[in-house]
């Protein structure tokens, strides 16, 4: 009787509670986003998996000993995992536009004014009930209007790592969302004259200037962000390998294999920390709210900064490449080129929005480093 009893126990049945059932839910929604709305599938198959498996009672895969815990402390909780998703996206940026038209930087820069914004207003929510972010949560929290998932969870995983399943999901959802939540922002800001506007084409960019940018970038970062130098650094690496042009095979697997690799390790090591008792919280929908805010005001903050610059500046800029200062690579630039065919059947922003693009990478990176600087 004691052996059945052992058994019982010791089945999924037994130990099944409705806060874990739901977040196994949760995973399957995540899959069904990556697979049947081809939402971001290739982070969002291992995050909705991995929360799956954090989530089945009894094998403590996210516990000490377990494989999930392994995989999130060597990982996400050792800071590899982001860094090298980082070399990889900078072995597949072309920064030709960026150097082409350096102006973009400011596009780059003003999208990030959401993040900031975003940071007073997670503080703000402690004033209701229920919610209690320290200066490190809401930190953690703001980056979310980047739209750089790597750079988001690599600093949730400094400042904030009991809210970093949250802050990954909000991240990746609304870089998939792109396509849903930019549109509308971009057309309400401008006018259909201002979405008319042709841009003149960029100039031919030699192969010193593309060798030299990463260069030139680290060396800025080393003198004056010094916190931001992980990311930046292994972007920058990243890139000089594809730009060199002598080291093929190792560019060819940062962009490929190592990519890969990493990108299914950290989905799982994501999915871990969405256990039930860490992501059913008030907590959880306040970070996504404020991710949808961060996001926002991030496309309204480039779309301004390039009005602006189109009064000032002697070249046309078509007010919609701000929205591409957003660092969603290269969903935002394709948004951008879309909605400017809209209104102007012959005009193509792609290339002009790939500066600003490129720049909001290099951008959030450089904002998760003051704000390591800042509250760290």
């Amino acid at each position: 009787m004691d052996g059945l009893l052992n058994l019982w126990q010791a089945t999924g049945i037994a130990n099944l509670t409705f806060p874990a059932l739901s977040m196994i839910a949760v995973g399957c929604g995540l899959l069904y986003l990556a697979i049947a709305k081809k939402f971001e599938p290739l982070l969002l198959v291992p995050i909705g998996f991995g929360a799956i498996l954090t989530n089945i009672p009894v094998a403590a895969l996210s516990e000490p000993g377990g494989l999930l815990y392994y995989v999130y402390y060597i990982g996400i909780d050792s800071g590899i995992f982001p860094l090298l998703i980082f070399m990889g996206v900078g072995a597949l940026t072309d920064f030709s536009a960026l150097i082409a038209n350096p102006r973009m930087l400011l596009l780059g820069a003003a999208a990030q004014f959401g993040i900031f914004a975003t940071l007073f207003g997670a503080i703000l929510l402690n004033f209701i009930p229920g919610f209690e972010f320290t200066l490190q949560d809401a930190s953690a929290i703001a980056i979310i209007g980047g739209a750089d998932g790597p750079t988001a969870i690599f600093l949730a995983s400094k400042l904030s790592p009991e809210l970093l399943g949250a802050i990954a999901v909000a991240a990746y959802s609304y870089m998939a969302l792109v396509p849903i939540i930019q549109p509308p922002i971009m057309r309400l800001l401008t006018s259909d004259e201002e979405r008319s506007i042709a841009m003149p084409q960029l100039r031919v960019v030699s192969k010193r200037e593309k060798i030299l940018f990463p260069l030139m970038v680290l060396s800025l970062t080393l003198l004056f962000l010094p916190a931001a130098a992980p990311l930046v650094g292994m972007f920058c690496l990243g890139n000089l390998m594809r730009e060199s042009g002598v080291v093929d095979r190792l560019s060819n697997t940062a962009q490929n294999e190592l990519i890969n690799i990493t990108t299914i390790f950290l989905g799982l090591a994501v999915g871990s920390k969405l256990a039930a008792d860490q992501f059913l919280t008030v907590e959880t929908l306040g970070i996504l709210v404020l991710g949808a805010l961060a996001f926002s005001i991030g496309t309204a903050s480039g779309v301004y900064m390039a009005k602006i610059m189109n009064r000032v500046s002697s070249n046309p800029i078509n007010p919609l490449v701000g929205a591409a200062g957003v660092s969603a690579v290269p969903m935002a630039a394709r948004v951008v080129n879309k909605v400017g065919l809209e209104s102007n059947p012959h005009n193509f922003l792609l290339m002009h929005a790939m500066g600003p693009n490129v720049a909001g990478v290099l951008g959030s990176a450089v904002a998760a480093g003051i704000l390591l600087a800042l509250v760290n």
